[in-house]
């Protein structure tokens, strides 16, 4: 695995061991929990967090899992039901295998395919059995819920778009970039699909801010992958988040890509039209990296 995945790889484990955390903590007391409301919000939101990472670095696996107890706080956080002890077993029992599944990850052999699917069809039961009990209890409250609101057993739901699916979309194809070795073309493009992002949250100024900070930091050819890509990635996907749940205001770029972006102004330098002198200049003003693309593009125009 070269440096730039094993990095990002790295991020999204320890965010998403801090994730596992809060639903841990939640399930443990899930009536005292159920008492408020900004808890229960939270870990729907580290449910659905370990979901969109998991699902653009291709853990699909985790992403499942992930999205069945999604489903499970989706109902909790709307619907005013009181939890007994059977539901708190089986939330624990459906989260059990999550945190295999990111134990695994993080292990010196990886998370196998073979793995990783047998705990998935482990789990379906348990999801099952949860949502069938969470519809009992729904029913004792005498609540009332339309079908097409409510998660399927065994069922993939399609959701309807949303801005983290279109951001996370496009942070699947700046991924694959950023696993490139750095070059012109590959910086631009990255620059490109940057800015395809400025759309998504064209009502918030603060995404548009983020976004912009970003693509300065790319554009700077000075900064390796391997320092862009786990801080780009990272940010994008958690303001993504941020907007989808209407908190644009904490949208806000970090320190280390604001520094990032602010060294990436474009210095002038001055040339003589005398190649020896121009040449020491150049040498001068000029990194490893920024030198080797100048070889590359005065050898094309010399061809």
């Amino acid at each position: 695995m070269d440096a730039g995945k094993q990095q990002i790889l790295g991020y999204f484990i320890e965010e998403a061991k801090e994730h596992l955390d809060t639903l841990e903590q939640g399930l443990l007391d899930l009536q005292s929990t159920m008492k408020d409301t900004e808890r229960v919000n939270e870990m729907f939101r580290a449910a659905h967090s370990v979901k969109g990472g998991a699902a653009m670095l291709g853990f699909s696996s985790i992403q499942k899992i992930a999205h069945r107890l999604e489903d499970g706080f989706k109902i909790l956080k709307e619907y005013p039901i009181t939890p007994d002890q059977k539901l708190e077993s089986l939330f624990i029992r459906g989260f059990d295998p999550l945190r295999d599944l990111l134990g695994r990850l993080q292990g010196p052999f990886g998370l196998r395919d073979e793995e990783a699917d047998q705990l998935v069809q482990e789990a379906e039961p348990i999801f099952n059995q949860l949502q069938a009990h969470l519809n009992e209890l729904l029913g004792e409250a005498g609540i009332s819920v339309e079908d097409e609101d409510m998660p399927v057993p065994g069922v993939q739901r399609v959701a309807p778009p949303d801005i983290v699916a279109q951001v996370t979309a496009v942070l699947r194809q700046m991924l694959q970039q950023f696993r490139q070795a750095p070059n012109p073309a590959n910086r631009q493009e990255l620059e490109q699909l940057c800015g395809s992002l400025l759309n998504v949250g064209e009502t918030s100024q603060t995404w548009q801010n983020l976004i912009q900070t970003a693509q300065s930091a790319i554009a700077n050819p000075q900064f390796s992958y391997v320092t862009l890509a786990p801080l780009v990635i990272k940010e994008i996907r958690q303001a993504s988040e941020l907007v989808q749940a209407g908190r644009v205001d904490e949208v806000s770029p970090s320190s280390q890509l604001r520094q990032l972006a602010a060294q990436s102004e474009k210095r002038r330098i001055a040339l003589t039209v005398e190649p020896n002198a121009a040449a020491e200049a150049i040498i001068a003003a000029f990194n490893q990296q920024q030198l080797s693309q100048l070889i590359e593009r005065l050898q094309t125009a010399v061809k």
